[in-house]
């Protein structure tokens, strides 16, 4: 990426990747795919940073898989201050534009930056769950996308029940070992067994070649399988907000946590904090 491009010429990438239907198909379904909208230069830049938190992961990184996995399940979080070639990602590509357009909000901010990568032989599953619930946010126009930088078969890809973010929060629990260790047991509907009987769900999936994003609203029920290989499952993933979003202190660790946040952006706030740039205005 040589030249910062303007926001009328994203605009114009975003209206040739990004159609009315898919749109329509994103309030009603939860999650769409698309196709191509980052360019090859762009996938390269966000394959370089990606490398980068590999190499020097922040404090806030884990080993979500167990020790007597095959592979390792690594995952970093709020690095775009950091790691340059991120920031870039967020600011100068379609990704923001395009948010702004499924979420039909005015504007779009930066929420956080996930990485997560799956090592070839990697058995653990991501579980079913929604996302918000782990979050300190409250309100409905909220986006996640996630980018794989690794061509992912569709085995491996991330999977969601359509219409799920239409419905409750349910029950957050911990990946590793199934616990309630933030909403009280009992307080939220728990999830449904979608392993038990998959053709009960619509559920959605797509073979990914990189240079595809894969949107989804914080709320849609979405998992994945281990991974295979060959090669590694490299994946950058960062939420955005929209208008109506507003914060919401939790009383325990979210994930991620914000530390301090509580003391300088009140409950009910819009989240207007300089961890959370506005992007699209």
């Amino acid at each position: 990426m040589t030249t910062v491009p303007t926001p009328e010429a994203l605009q114009r990438r975003v209206q040739q990747s990004l159609s009315d239907e898919q749109v329509a198909q994103f309030q009603r379904d939860g999650a769409i795919c698309i196709r191509q909208l980052l360019s090859a230069e762009e996938v390269a830049l966000l394959q370089s940073g990606i490398d980068a938190n590999l190499a020097a992961p922040s404090p806030r990184a884990k080993v979500a898989s167990r020790p007597d996995d095959p592979g390792r399940f690594f995952e970093d979080f709020c690095n775009w201050q950091a790691i340059p070639q991120f920031e870039r990602l967020i600011r100068e590509t379609p990704l923001a534009p395009a948010a702004q357009r499924l979420m039909q909000s005015p504007t779009v901010r930066l929420y956080h930056d996930h990485v997560l990568v799956k090592e070839p032989g990697t058995r653990q599953r991501t579980p079913w769950h929604q996302d918000q619930p782990y979050y300190n946010i409250e309100g409905t126009q909220n986006i996640s996308m996630w980018i794989p930088v690794d061509p992912v078969p569709r085995p491996a890809t991330l999977e969601f029940v359509a219409g799920s973010h239409l419905g409750p929060w349910l029950m957050p629990r911990t990946f590793m070992d199934n616990q309630a260790q933030w909403f009280p047991e009992g307080s939220l509907q728990d999830l449904p067994d979608i392993e038990a009987d998959r053709s009960a769900h619509r559920i959605l999936g797509w073979d990914i070649t990189p240079g595809d994003v894969v949107c989804f609203h914080m709320l849609t029920l979405h998992g994945a399988g281990g991974f295979e290989g060959p090669g590694r499952r490299r994946v950058f993933s960062v939420r955005f907000l929209g208008d109506d979003t507003r914060h919401a202190p939790r009383r325990w660790t979210t994930s991620p946590d914000f530390p301090g946040l509580a003391d300088t952006l009140p409950a009910g706030a819009p989240m207007d904090h300089p961890l959370f740039p506005l992007l699209v205005a």
